[in-house]
């Protein structure tokens, strides 16, 4: 049986005890050491990210503030190929960024730090979206 992923052995002194694994009845007999490396980078395919990324943010630009700018644009300018490259430009330029900040922020600060600052930005949104409603 080939394995297409990496796998390494859990245990204290692993060059030492590690098991030469050759077939599924080895890899069974030390499947509770053992843990397995996707080859693409986690866990997660890459095709699962991507369709994820893809329907996450084609999902929150349906009918947003961008979406009918373009709109606007559009119908103003009689050049819609024009306003079609100007904002995929645009959306791909502001895209590249937010992936650079998350790859940089990703190498300095752990998930769960990431996370707790992610939906504390939410939730101070949230407040301020709220008392611009019932404040004015």
């Amino acid at each position: 049986m080939k394995i297409d992923s990496i796998i390494e052995v859990n245990t204290p002194d692993k060059v030492e005890n590690s098991p030469n694994i050759n077939s599924s009845e080895e890899i069974a007999k030390y499947s509770d050491r053992l843990e397995v490396i996707s080859p693409e980078h986690g866990n997660q395919k890459s095709t699962v990210v991507f369709g994820t990324t893809f329907l996450t943010i084609f999902l929150a630009e349906i009918g947003d503030k961008t979406q009918l700018s373009t709109l606007l644009i559009s119908a103003e300018s009689h050049k819609p190929w024009m306003v079609f490259c100007g904002s995929a430009m645009a959306l791909l330029t502001t895209s590249l960024l937010g992936v650079l900040v998350g790859s940089w922020m990703a190498s300095k600060l752990s998930p769960k730090t990431i996370n707790m600052a992610a939906g504390g930005m939410l939730l101070l949104i949230s407040l301020m979206l709220i008392c611009d409603v019932f404040i004015g």
